[in-house]
């Protein structure tokens, strides 16, 4: 039977390698998938991973329809086996119900892929709605590391190192930006403490205060 799975997890732990390696060894088995994706790092209608690896997609922006694009496809006389929809955090809940009605009524396999929660440690609405309707969740086994070296399990967004927690939910950057917005993935110790790599060091690097006699 087909199947809407959803595979999550912190950044860095992998999702978009394995949506490529899904798509390799589904192709290379004859197998024509489709791929969507949106706000990808590498640009509009790519989807790309942080080793490097990129390929073309179809850009899901804002009021895409997911279940109508594929019928068109499927009417016109063009083939799919499957669906990959990347950065699916970023879809709305709507889109979600589309994905699922593609799978119940057009019988195609999807595969989505992305994080949970934000840089607040609140749900994306369309992660959100993913739990609700997959059939299968599988958080993905990498384990991205804070730079504690414990288990990453939160999101933060960064700008010049450090954390803030207020803004827009949907701000594209990437991990180790600078002085730019980024993001870094922390404990949940370390994103309670709002404490990431470069104030740590800062921290550390700050001279001890000498006691000093009154006397």
């Amino acid at each position: 039977m087909p199947e809407l799975v959803f595979f999550s997890g912190t950044m860095d732990c992998g999702k978009s390698t394995l949506a490529l390696q899904i798509e390799h060894n589904r192709s290379a088995r004859g197998l024509q998938g489709m791929i969507f994706t949106r706000d990808d790092r590498a640009g509009k209608g790519k989807l790309s991973s942080r080793l490097g690896l990129v390929t073309d997609a179809v850009e899901a922006a804002e009021g895409f329809d997911f279940y109508a694009y594929l019928v068109a496809h499927l009417s016109k006389g063009g083939r799919c086996d499957y669906v990959i929809a990347d950065e699916a955090q970023f879809l709305a809940p709507e889109q979600i119900d589309q994905l699922a009605r593609v799978v119940d009524d057009l019988e195609l396999d999807v595969f989505a892929f992305g994080i949970t929660t934000d840089f607040r440690s609140k749900l994306f609405p369309g992660s959100q709605r993913l739990v609700e309707l997959a059939d299968r969740v599988e958080v993905l086994q990498v384990e991205a590391l804070c730079w504690c070296g414990a288990r990453a399990t939160h999101n933060a967004r960064t700008v010049g190192g450090e954390m803030v927690v207020e803004g827009a939910q949907v701000v594209v950057g990437d991990v180790n930006a600078g002085n730019e917005i980024g993001y870094e993935v922390l404990c949940r110790r370390h994103h309670r403490k709002r404490m990431t790599s470069a104030t740590a060091r800062a921290a550390a690097l700050s001279p001890d205060v000498l006691p000093v006699s009154l006397g």
